[in-house]
């Protein structure tokens, strides 16, 4: 549900009896303030006479835990887009506010509508109660005020200044719903730019695992394929990255936006700085869902790390992933040769406890037994065709041969018995 106090604010209170006993200049200051926030047009162009519209208010504030009064300091443009007033806004404008303007943060009037945007639940499909009808009001005034910025030449590429150079995008990822990011786009938002960490906004909303937002930004023309510099990662590698931790599992989350991430062509193999592909990221939680898909969309397993990993060995590197016998070979099926080793020729860690002896036994024995020529012809077609497409070869090949190729119950059957 909505939250209707906006997040990072402080509740504004004028005090007409204190404000009496205040200097003349925080008078005229609180009283710009209260006309701002009851949308007050006609007090506000009163004062605006003494008042240089873009100079910052000296308001009285009300901090509800220390019921005591401070004063504090805000742009009057700033304080309309903060608490949705377009009527506000729009007067202000009209009146020579600037709407680049920044506060002490580095915040233009745009990143502070996105930092303060009012959220509403998405399962309310038609407002009911009074809470939700004031929220559903409030958000249609925030919908207004961000129109009224665009008509009045808000620059929607500005990057916050502070440290993270986050774009209006970027600020909408964290703080906003996905229809922000449309509106935005639709206005000249660049959709591939970069924040202080070279992350766009697509980065940022796969590590999140947000579909809909992942969804708008394809479809506002992310590059899907867009690379961290400093690390290599992609979308895909970040939203598997996420899928596949404990939090990602427990949730069963992530699988829609992978599966639309390559839908839309992300490069299913792309290596990021260490080689890791974002098959070894999804072995290395386990989570059999992100790994099927994977390589249902032909990731390779036989792709190695700089320090020589296979999949297979990520996967076995922990116990609890061991134990899932259709995974393992699965994957086992796929991998030819048969690395087990790293470059330093150290066995995953998994496999190396007392209780895996018998299985290590037989994955090194499998490892050094070379293939006969229609073993490895088998795992070729498996490699090529892989699970996408078995069903299609199904229909060119005899039974027998089709079950000979696809059939992986016999060597599960192997593995069984070392468990």
């Amino acid at each position: 549900m909505g939250n209707i106090n906006k997040r990072g604010s402080k509740d504004l209170v004028v005090d007409s009896d204190q404000s009496q006993q205040d200097s003349p200049t925080i008078t005229v200051d609180n009283q710009l303030c209260d006309a701002i926030i009851k949308e007050d047009c006609s007090t506000i162009k009163a004062l605006l006479r003494s008042h240089p519209v873009n100079q910052p208010l000296t308001i009285l504030t009300s901090y509800r835990l220390l019921f005591e009064q401070q004063t504090c300091t805000v742009i009057p443009i700033h304080l309309a887009a903060e608490y949705c007033k377009p009527r506000s806004l729009l007067c202000l404008l009209e009146h020579g506010a600037d709407p680049e303007v920044r506060d002490t943060q580095g915040h233009t009037t745009l990143h502070l509508m996105l930092l303060h945007w009012p959220i509403v639940s998405s399962t309310w499909t038609k407002p009911g109660n009074r809470i939700q009808r004031l929220m559903a009001d409030i958000q249609n005034n925030a919908v207004s005020c961000l129109h009224i910025l665009f008509q009045h030449g808000a620059q929607v590429n500005a990057q916050v200044g502070n440290s993270n150079k986050y774009s209006p995008l970027h600020l909408a990822i964290t703080y906003g719903t996905h229809p922000i990011l449309s509106l935005l786009a639709q206005n000249g938002a660049q959709v591939n730019a970069v924040n202080e960490s070279s992350m766009t906004p697509l980065h940022m909303a796969a590590d999140i695992l947000n579909e809909n937002m992942i969804k708008t930004l394809i479809a506002c023309g992310a590059n899907v394929n867009c690379v961290i510099p400093h690390n290599g990662n992609t979308a895909l590698k970040l939203a598997v990255c996420t899928a596949s931790s404990k939090a990602g599992q427990l949730l069963s989350a992530g699988v829609g936006c992978i599966r639309l991430l390559l839908i839309h062509g992300a490069h299913v193999n792309a290596q990021d700085h260490e080689g890791q592909t974002a098959l070894h990221e999804a072995c290395c939680g386990g989570r059999e869902a992100i790994i099927n898909l994977l390589l249902e969309f032909e990731a390779n397993v036989n792709i190695l790390t700089k320090n020589g990993e296979s999949a297979i060995y990520m996967y076995l590197q922990r116990s609890s992933n061991i134990r899932d016998l259709m995974v393992l070979t699965r994957l086992l099926y796929c991998s030819y040769p048969l690395r087990l080793t790293n470059r330093q020729g150290v066995l995953p860690a998994g496999i190396m406890l007392p209780e895996f002896q018998l299985l290590k036994e037989t994955l090194v024995r499998l490892a050094r037994k070379p293939l006969p020529l229609e073993d490895i012809c088998k795992k070729n077609i498996r490699n090529i065709y892989g699970k996408k497409y078995k069903y299609y070869v199904r229909q060119l090949l005899p039974g027998k041969l089709w079950n000979s190729i696809y059939n992986c119950y016999d060597l599960a059957d192997v593995l069984k018995g070392d468990l």
